[in-house]
């Protein structure tokens, strides 16, 4: 009977501890949004392929329609300002960071944000 009890605490034990887990998600993973500047499919191909290079980013999307790029990254290793920077070295815009003035002008023309949304 005693080594029942301690098994069923056991198990209620563990089912607590997978539950916080599931809450907080992953230990150390955290999600940032950023407004971009990019304007077209090539600049999401573009800023997707330099976040995977990135330190501590483990997954990126951005949608084009609303120029927001979702990134999830490991706080142990990198953090948002650090992907923002990032960001504007790949020649956009993160937030209210301007991109990088010599990456920008290395576009393609259809990335440019002078031209606007298309």
């Amino acid at each position: 009977m005693k080594n029942l009890k301690v098994l069923f605490f056991a198990v209620i034990m563990a089912c607590v501890s997978m539950a916080a887990q599931a809450q907080t998600g992953k230990k150390g993973n955290e999600t940032v949004t950023i407004k971009t500047s990019a304007v077209c499919d090539m600049c999401k191909k573009t800023i997707e392929k330099a976040m995977a290079y990135e330190k501590g980013v483990k997954s990126s999307n951005l949608d084009v329609e609303s120029q927001m790029l979702t990134i999830v990254f490991d706080s142990k290793k990198t953090d948002a300002d650090k992907v923002r920077k990032a960001v504007n070295e790949t020649g956009y815009d993160a937030d209210d960071k301007p991109a990088n003035p010599r990456a920008y002008n290395k576009l393609d023309d259809c990335c440019k944000k002078e031209l606007g949304v298309h």
